[in-house]
């Protein structure tokens, strides 16, 4: 299809056939299974755990997919239009996808689920801004779930109870999560508790747990990281020693491989300490393509990187 054609398509997709006011959402309970389109992995993951057979679930972002630059295409409006509730982050954190959400939000149970997420835990980053990378607060991602689950039972109000006592398994192995992140963390020499990565997506977990967080990069990957940026984080590792920096599976690893090299040009060897999974899960079908295993492989590649004892 010509660009042009299919360019008019997509806005015809989005725009519908008018101005539409009618907000109030059917009832879904009469459906055999209900259709869950979400955006990132880990919403996926939720969306997943707590509808269980209820539920047909279809994340748009897989393993090592950026949300920050993602554009949703036209097989990717489609799909939205055909699902019965959508489920994204919200926070700018899909910045690219506003407007295409915003639009089928009017005829489509639509939520952002960092809503569940009370305001005041929110990282301000300036300008208006708050760190959309909730999930690695898994205290705080407990708002973002049950979010979720207060969604699915409203579009399926009939099958509540099981949404309910599902989600509170799935919460309370969140709080086990969220006391392993803990102790392991507690673990690391405090002087080397100094997160560095390609972008600062790792403000909450720094919070939470306890860590100093530097990006070469701000929380949004849409920006460039230059020659000035690269010296000050090298200066800053040299000086202080830090032991290890850190690529991110979603993210392009030349800069920091950058910044290794001009750490050593000022006389320091810094290890890169592995890889670590900041806007995107792991491989589905394995540990880390779930929430729980990919917060638990970041703890485990962090502390260990950083100095915890074995």
């Amino acid at each position: 299809m010509p660009k042009l054609l299919c360019a008019a398509a997509l806005a015809l997709i989005v725009a519908g056939c008018g101005p539409i006011t009618d907000t109030t959402f059917p009832d879904l309970s009469d459906r055999e299974t209900i259709r869950v389109v979400t955006t990132v992995g880990m919403i996926a993951d939720a969306a997943e755990r707590i509808g269980g057979p209820r539920v047909e679930v279809e994340g748009l972002m897989g393993p090592g997919v950026d949300p920050h630059l993602y554009k949703a295409s036209e097989g990717d409006v489609r799909r939205l239009e055909r699902a019965d509730v959508i489920l994204y982050g919200g926070l700018h954190l899909e910045a690219k996808m506003a407007d295409v959400l915003e639009r089928i939000g009017e005829r489509r149970l639509t939520r952002a689920v960092t809503d569940g997420i009370p305001r005041g835990d929110l990282i301000s980053v300036g300008g208006g801004q708050v760190d959309p990378h909730v999930w690695f607060d898994v205290a705080l991602w407990k708002g973002a779930v049950t979010e979720v689950r207060d969604t699915l039972a409203t579009a399926d109000p009939a099958h509540a109870p099981g949404y309910r006592a599902r989600a509170a398994q799935y919460l309370a192995e969140l709080d086990a999560l969220d006391t392993e992140a803990r102790e392991k963390s507690a673990a690391v020499p405090a002087a080397s508790r100094v997160i560095v990565t390609a972008h600062d997506a790792f403000g909450y977990f720094g919070r939470a747990y306890g860590y100093e967080v530097v990006g070469l990069q701000g929380i949004s990957t849409a920006s460039e990281a230059g020659a000035k940026d690269v010296r000050r984080l090298a200066d800053l590792i040299a000086a202080r020693r830090i032991p290890a920096i850190f690529v991110e599976s979603s993210v392009a690893p030349r800069t920091i491989e950058a910044v290794q090299e001009a750490v050593r040009s000022r006389g320091f060897d810094v290890a890169i300490g592995g890889s670590l999974y900041a806007d995107a899960m792991g491989s589905e079908g394995t540990p880390d393509g779930t929430y729980l295993g990919m917060v638990r492989h970041n703890v485990d590649t962090i502390t260990g990187a950083l100095g915890a004892p074995r």
